[in-house]
């Protein structure tokens, strides 16, 4: 079997890994929802021409009982922007309910080409959104929600040269109940600090609980070639990993109790995350608002209710994270996080791969040159297999003549042709399974470095030489394809003629199809493959001499 039935071979076994996945999203088993699939109405009077009752956005509050619904009053569309600053972000927080609208992540240019404009991660656009959402709830006490309006002292924070740390503080204030609302900035970090302190000056306890929620619109543009999932994800020590489509939140209202974990929303190489405290009670849930224009979908979690008695303050703690999918960060953060990067079935296999991807670019300082160290060491390692599989093929390169002869000589005749070949086989001490097996072991590995190089943020927009400025994106030239196709022509040329005509054919446009189908890769896949063909080549035409000469047996 030579490198170009390799090459279908992966095809087919990583589709068919996108359609178990898929399948699994469809059709899999689905977290069992609570008996309540609806939130509870909200009910109060129109203001400044926004009804409240149409305001499905809002969690369940978590009921006490003898307790009657309210809500905060909505008092516009949108009250001020205020514009922060730090060394990694550029950020806006809206005074309607303290709600994080835009985040600009300032290392990550929307283009290679523009390192002037960078990603908008977060967002609210007329036809895309993509907002953080938090807020206390109470079935009997006032509580600000993320419709409610805050104050603010000033409408500007930046981070100080000199400052490790920035707080903005927005306030609220209703019936002798104070909020402050704090985000909390580090330096060079994409994980933000909120804390609600609740200080109670009325004659009565306070009784509520805090939300943190995710709102997002569906992806406007998805890659037809590359999938990469974009949607809800959550994690606790019950269920560890789990996704939850927009489609599903369309389907069901999800709900599940859970102790500390997380939920975020994922999209390629960034995502956006509120983790727990390890302790902390919640309610995970979805929202899917189709009214909107766009339909929005939520997930979020509501903690346990707290009471805090007459005179007395309380509070509560979240982190956000925002920004990047860096492995090292996440793993710090929060157990499971770091499974926001999304290696599919084979992340035991990916997540190495990209540690060594990741040392060999400390090493030399450059991606690609990884690339290339990574593909030395992964064919080094599958050396005495490819071995194995070269010399089978050498062998049956050799019987070639003779093998066409046996077809002459028995025509249509396939049981005496198959009989003599076994034959034929058995003399020269051939097994025609040898050059198969050897390389249908490295297929999971071609697919776990699939995901490794598709996942990894740190390739989005890293150079590598001369044209290729993004290993991220496809050959813009399509000059890595045009190598690889060519190389694959070559390897044909080293390897046994396929006894019947139409398998001949069909391999002969293999290199065709493979090039084409790969110059929509990104290229450091392809450049994976381009090295690891000309290594192939290199070993295969070093055996296939020897076992010609009869240096070998």
């Amino acid at each position: 079997m030579d490198n170009s039935r390799l090459f279908l071979y992966a095809a087919l076994a990583f589709v068919g890994l996108l359609i178990w996945e898929q399948w699994k999203a469809d059709y899999g088993p689905k977290p069992i929802p609570t008996a309540e699939q609806q939130q509870a109405p909200v009910t109060s009077t129109p203001v400044d021409g926004i009804n409240v009752e149409n305001i499905n956005d809002l969690p369940e509050s978590a009921i006490i009982p003898g307790s009657t619904e309210t809500t905060a009053a909505v008092t516009a569309k949108s009250g001020e922007l205020i514009q922060v600053e730090t060394d990694v972000y550029d950020l806006q927080i809206d005074t309607r309910g303290g709600v994080i609208k835009s985040v600009k992540l300032k290392n990550y240019p929307v283009d290679v080409d523009e390192p002037e404009n960078p990603l908008e991660l977060i967002h609210s656009e007329s036809e895309s959104v993509y907002v953080i959402q938090n807020g206390l709830r109470s079935s009997a006490s006032p509580a600000p929600n993320h419709h409610s309006i805050y104050s603010a002292a000033q409408t500007q924070y930046r981070l100080d040269d000199s400052a490790e740390q920035l707080s903005v503080p927005l306030k609220w204030s209703e019936n002798g109940i104070l909020v402050t609302k704090t985000y909390v900035f580090n330096r060079g970090d994409y994980l933000i600090n909120v804390n609600h302190q609740i200080t109670n000056q009325s004659n009565q306890d306070w009784n509520g609980s805090q939300y943190r929620q995710i709102t997002r619109s569906r992806p406007l543009e998805t890659s037809k070639f590359l999938y990469t999932y974009t949607g809800a994800v959550i994690y606790n020590e019950e269920v560890k990993y789990e996704k939850i489509d927009f489609d599903d939140m369309e389907e069901t209202a999800f709900k599940m109790d859970s102790v500390g974990g997380w939920t975020a929303m994922i999209q390629h190489y960034f995502l956006s995350a509120w983790v727990a405290q390890p302790s902390e009670n919640n309610l995970l849930y979805s929202i899917a608002n189709r009214k909107n224009n766009p339909s929005t979908y939520t997930i979020g979690m509501r903690s346990s209710s707290q009471q805090i008695g007459a005179g007395q303050q309380g509070e509560f703690n979240s982190q956000l994270f925002v920004g990047p999918k860096l492995v090292e960060r996440l793993e710090e953060i929060s157990p499971g996080l770091d499974l926001t990067v999304d290696y599919g079935a084979l992340t035991f296999l990916s997540k190495p791969l990209y540690w060594l991807l990741s040392f060999f670019n400390d090493l030399v300082g450059n991606w690609g040159f990884a690339i290339i160290l990574l593909t030395l060491l992964v064919k080094a390692v599958f050396f005495k297999l490819s071995e194995t599989s070269y010399k089978s093929m050498a062998k049956m390169r050799k019987v070639g003549p003779r093998l066409k002869t046996l077809k002459e000589r028995y025509g249509d005749d396939r049981q005496k042709m198959n009989q003599a070949m076994m034959e034929l086989y058995k003399t020269e001490k051939i097994n025609p399974m040898g050059g198969c097996l050897p390389i249908l072991v490295q297929i999971p590995v071609f697919i776990a470095l699939y995901w490794a190089l598709l996942e990894s943020v740190e390739l989005r927009q890293a150079p590598f030489i001369l044209w290729i400025n993004d290993l991220s994106v496809m050959d813009p030239y399509f000059v890595l394809p045009l190598i690889m196709g060519a190389s694959m022509l070559i390897q044909q040329k080293l390897n046994p003629a396929p006894p019947d005509p139409i398998q001949a054919k069909v391999m002969m446009v293999l290199p065709i199809v493979f090039t084409v189908f790969f110059a929509f890769f990104p290229a450091g896949l392809v450049l994976y493959w381009v090295v690891n063909n000309i290594l192939s080549i290199t070993q295969q035409y070093i055996i296939t001499k020897r076992i010609e000469s009869g240096e070998e047996k």
